[in-house]
């Protein structure tokens, strides 16, 4: 299946404000490929660029878009591994540009199969419940927001923090209080705090009955994390600390965490983020599917991948929930309530509107 050309779009989703402790989002940076090969059809990949954490833009994923794809003209689109390699012999990082080109391949390997990319990778359908996210605002505005969640039927609520280590506790204390002992609540503090500030928090919030706590501190401050792990009441998942599976033996070597959060945004893909799961499946660490602002496209993607592993046991896959305010999708994951179904159609499923595709900026290589 030899790959012909690619078409690149800026795919640009409108959103309301979305805050977490190292910035405010206001529109989803997206990229959207499709790669048309010599039998006929084509695969469809999604990236969402989220520069305060992986140091990417939707402008920068553009530019290495064009490279990546001169680079697979011509070539066989079932080999992924070695296409994958190619891209990482190319450039050094670029993660979230690369998720993008991996998901169309592993999309069109499921075409070709005549099945559903979770039964391409192994798994059976189910229905996923995802958590749902507060972003940062007053411990005010924060619990107000915690009761529409509940009432509305959310069952799991992420909290961001990372801002401020006492507003932090306030947030919680007002958010529990006003939700009552049913909904899980989960915190993420995206790097936010110190080392002090995150054992103080962390040790003050376990009465609030915390599932766990994403990234407390820097990447940096990953030394100082086993020990964080040790005075922690509150269960540890690595984030921005992991993002392929050198990452990931690291913190398990050093037992620096419970869990971890995978995102192809991070991985560069469905390919390194299997080895993680793998790896961290090995060692007894669960994990969670996590997203940026991505569209249901990559969505459906992810509700996929997490399909085809017991070992991915959380699902924080509220990223069109989370502000967006335009829905250009075809097909793909349906919500149900907070419950996804998954497509049980060849491939990913999901495809891009032509009439939303129109406005966006393209180009084919």
């Amino acid at each position: 299946m030899k790959i012909l050309r690619t078409d690149i779009f800026r795919f640009s989703i409108p959103m309301h404000p979305f805050t977490i402790a190292t910035g405010t989002m206001h529109y989803a940076q997206n990229l959207f490929i499709r790669i048309h090969v010599d039998e006929g059809y084509y695969g469809v990949g999604e990236c969402s660029a989220f520069p305060m954490i992986v140091g990417e833009t939707q402008a920068t994923c553009f530019e290495m878009a064009r490279d990546f794809a001169a680079l697979w003209k011509g070539k066989d689109a079932f080999a992924i591994e070695e296409r994958m390699n190619e891209l990482h012999d190319y450039t050094a990082f670029n993660a979230t540009a690369k998720s993008a080109f991996d998901m169309a391949l592993y999309d069109l390997s499921a075409r070709a199969a005549g099945v559903p990319l979770y039964r391409r990778l192994g798994g059976n359908h189910r229905l996923l419940e995802t958590d749902l996210t507060i972003g940062i605002d007053t411990p005010e505005n924060m619990a107000a927001k915690a009761v529409r969640f509940r009432n509305d039927g959310v069952r799991i609520i992420k909290v961001k923090l990372g801002k401020d280590g006492k507003q932090d506790l306030e947030r919680i204390r007002q958010i529990r209080l006003a939700i009552g002992e049913e909904p899980v609540l989960r915190i993420d503090a995206n790097q936010g705090w110190d080392f002090e500030t995150a054992a103080h928090a962390l040790r003050e919030m376990s009465p609030y009955r915390i599932q766990f706590c994403e990234q407390p501190m820097r990447r940096w401050q990953d030394h100082r994390l086993p020990e964080l792990r040790k005075l922690s009441p509150i269960k540890i998942m690595a984030d921005e600390s992991v993002f392929d599976h050198h990452d990931a033996q690291r913190l398990i070597d050093a037992k620096a965490c419970d869990y971890v959060n995978i995102k192809f945004a991070k991985s560069g893909g469905i390919l390194e983020a299997t080895r993680i799961n793998a790896l961290c499946e090995r060692h007894g660490i669960p994990c969670m599917m996590g997203g940026m602002l991505e569209s249901r496209i990559a969505l459906t993607a992810f509700a996929h991948f997490a399909l085809a592993s017991d070992n991915i046991i959380f699902h924080d896959m509220d990223t069109c929930l989370l502000g967006h305010t335009a829905d250009p999708v075809t097909g793909g994951v349906q919500y149900k309530g907070y419950f996804l179904d998954t497509p049980n159609v060849p491939g990913i499923g999901a495809d891009a509107g032509d009439a939303w595709l129109e406005k966006c900026e393209k180009t084919t290589v």
